[in-house]
Order: structure tokens, then C-alpha cells, then sequence
């Protein structure tokens, strides 16, 4: 099992892990961390230099596109031209007026802020394959511990228990999950039209079947120069559905260059998972 780099040595590899163990099994999650009172990030939170140093963002004044969807009233053959090619361009694109209410969005993101701001009591939380809180979610298999806390429910095709879901944002949770639920129908039937094929072809296909919806909280962080809250990634899936707050740091690659997606008010960032790839 790699956690390190080899020049650390075993004696340092069995720590790494000992500790690692230890903070995953506590769920105190990194807001665990900063109530208990540390002042210093612990060493399993710090990524290797050379994975921080290519984090760079680009000169260029770059922004992935944004598209309008009540503009498909007017020209929907457009705007699945315009997904097609952002698509093919980007991975990447921002959606606006896509028909969720502003007040259901704040609503969403004020429930789950709850959860993660709630005292160090994950641990009273009975957690499973279905539902999960983690910092990494495979963090044996990871090259430091990431400067986050995450919230994973498996809402389909067999959802949990409702009472397995934390009450704090259970709600918020289970409608929000059907709003993206709907938006990606939408998107996909975009996206089909858009390379020319029946507009159901991806959901025939069952690909709506699978969902998660993943909530990360990125606290502050003591020494921000020293970890991240997710490292360099792509997607697994077919869509990931994005909304984020007020707040940036999210960057996608283009062109060899990381560009800083802004945050818009409202706006959901879709991003093209390897499966559609």
C-alpha cells in the first residue's frame, strides 16, 4: 500500500497510517480539529509540495462558459450546440435560470452548513455505505488526508432509511436531490440532441439510474499552503452537478492552465465525468 513516497521509510509509513486511522475512526472531521483547538495542521494534512506548486492559476483572464437554459424557449437546437461544444472544449460550463428557485438554493446550502457547523458529535451519527462523513473517502489509498469534511448520501437507485440521514438536513437533502434530478434529464437530453442522437438515448440507457450527493465543507485553515481540500481529480460518473457558495477556490484545467471558476450567484457548474468521456 503506497501512502508515502518511499524515501520516508516504513517506520514513517506505519505513523502515517496509525494516525490516519485514528482521526478517520474519531468523525471528528476537520471542524473536530479546529473546535479541539490546534493551531497547527496535524503532518497527515500536508500534500506532497511538487502536487501544490502545479495549483498555479492562469495569467489569462479565463472563464468556462456560462449558458442561459430559459433561452431554450427560443432556440434549443443553440443551446445544445452550445453544451456539445463546451463539452468538447471545457468539461465544463455553468447553468443559469435553470428553473430551481434562489429561495430553495439558499435554503439548501443553509441546511448543510448546519450540519457541518454542529459540535463534535459525528460520531453519534450511525454511518454506512449509504450514508457517509469522511475527509478522503479511500484514505489509505490517498497521499495526505484532505483539509475537508464531507456529507455522502447514495440516494439511488436504492436510497437509505430517511432516518439514517441527518434530521438537520434531511429535507433539504431529499428535494434537492430531485431538483438535480430533473436538471440532469434536462442536460442529457441537451447533450444528445447536441451529437445528433434521440434526446432519451442516455436515460434509456439508465444512465439517471446511480446518484450521490456529496456535501464538503472546507473550514479554515491554519496553514493553507501546506494542504488542499480536494486534490486534482476528475469524475468517475457521467455528470457531477455542482452548486457552491459565495465563496471560490475551485479550479478546472484547460489548456495545460488552472483556471478559477468565480462563483455565481445561483448558478449550478456541470462537469463531464469520465463515463461520458
Amino acid at each position: 500500500m503506497a501512502i508515502v513516497s518511499a524515501p520516508f521509510g516504513k517506520e514513517y509509513c506505519d505513523e502515517w497510517v496509525k494516525q490516519a486511522k485514528e482521526y478517520d475512526q474519531s468523525k471528528m472531521g476537520v471542524k473536530g480539529l479546529l473546535d479541539s483547538g490546534v493551531t497547527t495542521i496535524p503532518s497527515i494534512f500536508t500534500h506532497p509540495s511538487e502536487d501544490l506548486n502545479d495549483l498555479k492559476p492562469s495569467s489569462r483572464n479565463l472563464e468556462i462558459p456560462i449558458i442561459d437554459l430559459s433561452m431554450m424557449i427560443n432556440d434549443r437546437l443553440k443551446i445544445a450546440h452550445q453544451i456539445k461544444e463546451s463539452f468538447s472544449s471545457w468539461g465544463f460550463f455553468q447553468v443559469i435560470n435553470h428553473g430551481i428557485p434562489i429561495q430553495v438554493i439558499e435554503e439548501t446550502i443553509k441546511a448543510f452548513k448546519c450540519f457541518h457547523e454542529e459540535p463534535m458529535i459525528k460520531d453519534r451519527y450511525v454511518w454506512d455505505e449509504k450514508v457517509s462523513y469522511y475527509s478522503n473517502f479511500n484514505i489509505f489509498k490517498s497521499k495526505a488526508v484532505n483539509w475537508k469534511d464531507s456529507l455522502r448520501v447514495l440516494t439511488s437507485p436504492n436510497p437509505p432509511e430517511k432516518e439514517t440521514i441527518p434530521n438537520v438536513c434531511r429535507k433539504e437533502l431529499m428535494a434537492w436531490d430531485e431538483y438535480m434530478k430533473s436538471l440532469c434529464e434536462t442536460l442529457m437530453e441537451l447533450m444528445c440532441e447536441g451529437l445528433g442522437v434521440s434526446s432519451n438515448r442516455l436515460k434509456e440507457l439508465s444512465c439517471l439510474q446511480m446518484r450521490k450527493l456529496l456535501c464538503h465543507s472546507y473550514p479554515y485553515c491554519p496553514q493553507p499552503d501546506l494542504t488542499m481540500g480536494l486534490p486534482t481529480h476528475t469524475d468517475r460518473g457521467l455528470l457531477t452537478l455542482l452548486l457552491q457558495n459565495e465563496v471560490s477556490g475551485l479550479q478546472v484545467k484547460y489548456d495545460d492552465e488552472w483556471v478559477e471558476v468565480k462563483p455565481i450567484p445561483g448558478a449550478i457548474i456541470v462537469n463531464v465525468g469520465d463515463l461520458l468521456q
